[in-house]
């Protein structure tokens, strides 16, 4: 067998703690939840959001991005769950894997919409600091798909091919032993990474505010996301006009990306001064002055920020959910 890129023994992909049963995983989703949000805030904090804020969105956005990253895999793989022989209970088998990115996109800007409603953020602003967490975050939760021997393309006689073992399941017929494969997990992994550094500087360099750096995310992320997809070797089942459902997923997003960057550029060419709904600005900068980011300036707790609902307040221009 040609040397190429090992994949970890399967022991690694869970490890007990007491009577619990724990998926590196979802250890390695939670990580980059965990980065997203550290990042997210960082940034929406330095525009003058309450400290708080992404908290107070990310709790609504997470469950609704799980939620619809799970139901657009099994939609899309629906003879995984439903075909003959198998147990559609195996929907609910999430650790197992299968979850679309593309699916936690839909759900998570719905989650986010509401979060941002509830706390007065402008839905485009929190959307323009999570861009580049959002590529950190699928970065760091690629390497869950190396624990769990998923995620690799089509055979490769590249140094870099990935060894997996000829008793995985989605090792394809016909194919010898020893066979190395395109680590498309990795391939992913590195063209995120790469991405948090251009949506950042380009960010700087162009001013991308009101929407148009989440823009820049779904057009660089789709991109990949269509050249990868080619490359797989476990298609979805669902094949609209000959293309599997990802490709077309991802032609969505990189279009949807487009518009935004088009459409939000030309209805604000103004520079955006407040990432807060009107009549939700906090008191200081209702008083002429910008919100501060310290602790020794900020608002006490509250005072920025609503969790009730919004009553009066002008809902903020262009928030509709991404689609794929």
């Amino acid at each position: 067998m040609r040397a190429g890129i090992p994949s970890p023994d399967l022991t690694w992909s869970s490890f007990s703690v007491g009577p619990l049963t724990v998926h590196t995983y979802a250890l390695c989703l939670l990580a980059g939840i965990a980065a997203a949000a550290w990042l997210t805030s960082r940034r929406l904090t330095a525009r003058g959001g309450h400290p708080d804020a992404v908290l107070d969105i990310v709790i609504w956005a997470v469950p609704f991005g799980i939620l619809g990253a799970r139901l657009y895999h099994v939609l899309t793989h629906w003879g995984d769950y439903f075909g003959a022989g198998q147990d559609p209970v195996r929907v609910l088998y999430v650790w197992e894997g299968g979850i679309a990115i593309l699916g936690s996109l839909i759900g998570g800007a719905v989650g986010a919409w509401i979060g941002c409603r509830r706390t007065g953020i402008r839905f485009w602003s929190f959307a323009d600091a999570l861009a580049p967490a959002m590529l950190l975050a699928q970065a760091i939760g690629r390497l869950g798909n190396w624990f769990n021997h998923e995620l690799f393309g089509r055979p490769t006689t590249l140094p870099w091919g990935l060894e997996i073992p000829a008793t995985n399941g989605a090792f394809p017929d016909g194919v010898p032993d020893g066979t190395l494969f395109h680590p498309l997990f990795l391939y992913e992994l590195l063209w995120n990474l790469l991405g948090v550094a251009v949506v950042l500087v380009l960010e700087k360099r162009f001013g991308l505010r009101w929407g148009r750096a989440f823009g820049l995310y779904l057009v660089w992320y789709g991109a990949a996301r269509v050249w990868l997809e080619m490359l797989r070797i476990d298609p979805t089942s669902v094949t609209p006009l000959g293309l599997p459902a990802n490709v077309w997923g991802a032609l969505v997003a990189v279009a949807l990306g487009v518009a935004i960057v088009v459409v939000q550029g030309r209805r604000h060419p103004e520079p955006e001064t407040s990432v807060h709904v009107p009549g939700r600005e906090p008191r200081d900068e209702v008083d002429g002055e910008p919100a501060q980011a310290s602790s020794s300036t900020a608002q006490p707790a509250g005072a920025g920020s609503s969790t009730g609902p919004t009553t009066g307040a002008e809902t903020p221009p262009g928030t509709d959910a991404p689609t794929r």
